[in-house]
């Protein structure tokens, strides 16, 4: 590690400023992902702003127009335990990791790091959640722009993640078992104007939906409407775990599974 200032602010008016009075300030969330890459020295910020001491950033509640609103500094834990009216969100979230990594990650961290291969984008992406900011609502259609590519600006942090609640939907997730990363995920969420399908972890350019899918399976809600379909490898990520041929086809097989378990 190296020397760095860390502040931990209350309200989310004085982190944004702490931000904004430096280029060499970054947030910090659970931290998962950037002390890590501190570590290596990737990254060497003069200050850190922590996340994790605001309130109005915490906690699970429902909106009045039902919607699951959780705030961007929850925990995995927290959102594993508290996302009740939103069952799939919620196991999820319950195996993301191990217990270290759910008691310190945090969903917005995950979105803003928008690892190609976490599971939160595909909630999100699947959902059609909203991520809200300082400053602005984003569409998560409008939000995912590539393999850690986000919509956020310079110094944008987000504050909270609206999710509508489905009629019903359900993650599969075909795990790396040493870092439980999604070797491939797929989120499938059926509403009453159609189905959507959110895929993690199998494309070079990040979370995605599969249009195709989504077309058949809003006509007939079961695996058999799927049968035909496939992926193409091209573009789909290829290393040592896994060939892109093959997480084009663990794609087909886990959206069948999370069709016949979401009912």
């Amino acid at each position: 590690m190296y020397a760095f200032d860390i502040e931990r602010p209350t309200r989310i008016a004085d982190a944004v400023k702490l931000l904004s009075d430096s280029s060499e300030s970054q947030p910090l969330g659970g931290g998962q992902t950037l002390i890590p890459t501190l570590k290596q020295r990737l990254a060497m910020p003069e200050r850190l702003v922590s996340l994790t001491a605001i309130p109005e950033m915490q906690g699970v509640c429902k909106s009045d127009a039902g919607e699951l609103c959780i705030g961007g500094a929850t925990t995995h834990a927290t959102v594993a335990a508290e996302a009740g009216d939103y069952p799939a969100l919620a196991a999820l979230a319950a195996n993301i990791g191990d217990p270290a990594v759910r008691n310190r990650g945090t969903i917005g961290g995950s979105l803003a790091n928008n690892d190609p291969s976490a599971c939160y984008p595909a909630a999100a992406l699947g959902s059609g959640a909203t991520i809200i900011t300082n400053a602005r609502e984003i569409a998560a259609d409008d939000y995912f722009q590539g393999m850690f590519t986000t919509a956020l600006d310079e110094g944008e942090i987000i504050t909270e993640v609206r999710f509508p609640v489905p009629e019903a939907a359900n993650y599969q997730k075909f795990d790396q078992p040493a870092s439980r990363f999604a070797l491939t995920g797929v989120f499938v969420a059926r509403f009453a104007d159609g189905v959507r399908v959110a895929i993690t972890g199998a494309s070079e350019e990040g979370v995605f939906r599969w249009s195709e899918a989504e077309e058949a399976l809003s006509k007939d809600f079961s695996a058999d409407a799927i049968a035909g379909l496939s992926l193409s490898g091209d573009g789909m990520i290829s290393d040592l775990h896994g060939s892109g041929d093959y997480r084009a086809h663990l794609a087909k097989v886990l959206t069948g599974r999370a069709v016949s378990a979401a009912g």
